[in-house]
């Protein structure tokens, strides 16, 4: 008899953001797999087994979750933020559709959880109010062409886009060569959002504008969030900015004012 295959989502960092659903399916797996970075955050009792892998071994992770979840056991991958945005809910079934047909038996569930976008969008106000993308400025497993395109388009139609995977060692020129793309798109006052480690103990947010945006703001752990012609910003009386899109087409965009960036500490 096979046993089960739990994709969990560990929301964006903080405990507290991580879902009951998530925890209980956690509490039930008997092995854990995930990126080491990821897999660290999650408590292990003495009578489960920890499987880490390096971040570019998805398929691998999939595949070996699978064995064992066909052997019998109660397995579960782990994901931060949600697992099914650019993350191991698409590896898994990509394992699945190409794999051994048998693994079409095992039970397999998605634990959603809070992305690194609501999370941001949450911590500043409500950005993502009217239509918005998601996009992965990695081009490991797409042509940077591509990539180009799509953020060129989204920023054409309107949309604020969240950028996942915007800057590594390895691409340490693409996020600056983005924002050359979308300054020939937006005003220069268009709000652009730094947040790195939100939720986390070490979390910081930064609000600046297109004109000034740096990419050395950012890294691997930064969700950015680029507004769109309509996103407002709303200037608070201690200094730190709210940033909302409305709902309605028909307010238009203003001044944005002062877009000096300004960065909010954990806390």
């Amino acid at each position: 008899m096979t046993g089960s295959l739990a994709i969990i989502g560990l929301g964006p960092g903080n405990e507290d953001l991580q879902t009951p659903q998530a925890k209980d399916a956690l509490a039930r797996a008997t092995d854990l797999f995930g990126y080491t970075t990821y897999l660290d955050r999650v408590p292990v009792r003495p009578d489960q087994n920890k499987h880490g892998s390096d971040n570019r071994e998805e398929i691998a992770r999939a595949r070996a979750a699978l064995e064992l979840a066909y052997a019998g056991k109660s397995v579960a991958i782990v994901s931060s933020g949600d697992p099914g945005v650019f993350a191991m809910a698409a590896a898994v079934f990509e394992a699945i559709e190409f794999g051994d047909p048998a693994w079409r038996d095992i039970a397999v569930t998605v634990v959603p959880g809070i992305s690194a976008m609501f999370a941001t969008a949450a911590r500043i106000g409500a950005p993502l109010g009217h239509d918005f993308c998601a996009l992965s400025l990695s081009d490991n497993l797409k042509p940077w062409e591509t990539v180009t395109r799509r953020l060129r388009l989204a920023a054409e139609a309107g949309f604020v886009i969240a950028l996942y995977n915007p800057i590594s060692k390895a691409r340490p020129w693409q996020l600056g060569a983005a924002f050359d793309l979308l300054r020939a798109v937006h005003p220069p006052a268009t709000p652009v959002v730094f947040a790195t480690a939100v939720s986390r103990a070490d979390e910081t947010v930064v609000v600046t504008d297109l004109a000034t945006a740096d990419p050395a703001l950012a890294d691997m752990r930064t969700l950015v969030l680029i507004g769109s012609g309509a996103t407002r910003r709303i200037d608070r009386n201690d200094g730190d900015p709210w940033l909302y899109t409305p709902r309605r087409s028909d307010l238009g965009a203003i001044d944005l004012g002062n877009t000096a960036p300004q960065t909010k500490a954990a806390g």
